[in-house]
C-alpha cells in the first residue's frame, strides 16, 4: 500500500526498510532516530520496529503514534512527557523514559527485556532508584493497582506490592 505522504516523511527521516500496512501505519525492519527534532508528535504511526526506536531530546507530550511492539530499545527520555500512554505493549532491550515530568508508570510497556530508566521525573520516592522493583511494578502494576484512577499513587497498595514482591 503506497501513501505518498506516509513515504515523504520516511524520506525526511531516513527510515528505511519499512512497509506501509492497510491501516497506515508502518513496520520498520531496523532502527528508527527521531532524536534532536524537536518534535511535538510522532510524525507516522509505528506497529512494529525491529531494532531501535529513538525519540528523545524532542518537545514530546504523548507517545502516541510510537510502536506497539520494539525488540531492540526504545528511547523517550528528554522530552516533556507527562504520561506514557501510547507506549510500546512491548519492548525487547532497554526502556528510557528518564528527564520527563512523569507521575507515574500507567500505560509503562508490559514486557521489557532489558532494564527500565526512569530517573528524574516527578515519580514517587518509594519508585526511585530500584530497578528490580520498577521492573516488577511494571510487570504487575495492574493486578495490584497502584496508581488511583485519577492517576495519584497509592502508597498503601504499593506497600502491599512490595511486601509480595519481597516475599511477604
Amino acid at each position: 500500500m503506497d501513501n505518498p505522504e506516509t513515504i515523504a516523511i520516511c524520506e525526511k527521516y531516513g527510515i528505511k526498510g519499512y512497509t506501509i500496512n492497510h491501516d497506515g501505519s508502518i513496520d520498520v525492519d531496523g532502527h528508527v532516530n527521531f532524536n534532536n527534532r524537536q518534535l511535538q508528535s510522532i510524525p507516522l504511526k509505528f506497529r512494529r520496529v525491529s531494532g531501535d526506536f529513538y525519540c528523545q531530546n524532542n518537545q514530546l507530550n504523548t507517545l502516541n503514534n510510537a510502536p506497539r511492539d520494539v525488540d531492540g530499545s526504545f528511547y523517550c527520555n528528554h522530552n516533556q512527557l507527562i504520561s506514557l500512554e501510547g507506549a510500546p505493549e512491548e519492548v525487547g532491550g532497554n526502556f528510557y523514559c528518564n528527564n520527563n515530568t512523569l507521575t507515574n508508570l500507567i500505560n509503562a510497556p508490559k514486557k521489557v527485556g532489558g532494564h527500565v530508566d526512569c530517573r528524574n521525573n516527578e515519580l514517587p520516592a518509594e519508585i526511585i532508584g530500584n530497578k528490580e522493583k520498577i521492573r516488577a511494578i511494571i510487570k504487575i502494576q495492574d493486578d495490584f493497582s497502584i496508581w488511583n484512577r485519577d492517576g495519584s499513587f497509592n502508597k498503601k497498595r504499593f506497600e502491599y506490592l512490595m511486601e509480595e514482591i519481597n516475599g511477604g
